[in-house]
């Protein structure tokens, strides 16, 4: 049996990329409310850790190779898509991917055909210089999601890349993406509940323990709609159950417009 579904995978690069990516989630374990500053200051720095880059890229070269060859990858596909579908201009603009890791979402974007003018972002020294190796082509910065140096409105298209579910005070992470967006902020990967939440743990991932945020849905939308966002598209990629409970927890990329007033 287990044979037979290794050799499944082998044929659905789409379904296995989504095992992967939930490989590396594991031993999920609720913070207390009373706890939860504390827990979070201790734990801030994770992402830094020299360590992660090299263990994320094994996984990440795996889905790029099966994305080079024109194979469903969902989490890519998701962003390619809702892009293609929503925004009628993007060639030669500008796009900012906040939590940009090595880089890879500029070779993603360019392989799905949305020719854009990629600069990446990441709270981690380790992951922008391997970024810098492997794209030398593109720009990127060391920065902080809440407090981002960039000017108001210097981004035609801004992604925040799977790193808001990472940071505690997430509504400053919104209003900071909102602020630097010309036309339109992506918050790619999020996950998301219907019925509860928001609700937060520590977790294992590429060795280290983090933070990980489960969000309520209509709250994070609200807090959206607070910061001049206003969701336009939703693509979700990917279901399962949250850690402890019966109710699913969803994977989704919110395309959101920024109001002109």
């Amino acid at each position: 049996m287990k044979q037979f579904v290794q050799n499944e995978l082998q044929h659905l690069p789409g379904l296995q990329s989504a095992f992967a990516r939930l490989a590396v989630r594991y031993h999920f374990r609720p913070i207390p409310r009373s706890t939860l500053s504390e827990t979070s200051a201790l734990l801030a720095n994770a992402w830094r850790s020299e360590s992660i880059p090299a263990r994320q890229r094994r996984v990440v070269e795996a889905e790029l190779a099966a994305f080079r060859r024109r194979q469903a990858v969902p989490v890519f596909d998701a962003l390619v898509d809702i892009v293609k579908r929503n925004v009628s201009e993007p060639e030669g603009g500008t796009f900012l991917e906040i939590g940009c890791s090595s880089g890879y979402y500029s070779e993603v974007l360019r392989c799905g055909g949305i020719n854009v003018r990629y600069h990446g972002c990441d709270y981690s020294a380790a992951f922008i210089r391997m970024a810098r190796e492997l794209y030398g082509a593109e720009l990127f910065d060391m920065e902080d999601a809440t407090s981002l140096s960039y000017g108001s409105s210097t981004f035609d298209i801004v992604m925040s890349g799977c790193c808001l579910l990472h940071i505690i005070d997430y509504n400053s992470a919104i209003a900071e993406a909102s602020r630097v967006a010309k036309a339109y902020v992506l918050f790619h990967r999020t996950p998301v509940l219907h019925l509860s939440g928001p609700t937060f743990y520590t977790k294992k991932a590429y060795g280290q323990e983090m933070v990980e945020i489960h969000f309520n849905e209509q709250e994070l939308v609200r807090q959206f709609c607070r910061n001049g966002l206003h969701v336009i598209d939703v693509n979700t990629h990917l279901s399962t159950t949250e850690h402890g409970r019966r109710e699913p927890l969803f994977y989704k990329t919110y395309l959101c417009r920024k109001a002109t007033c």
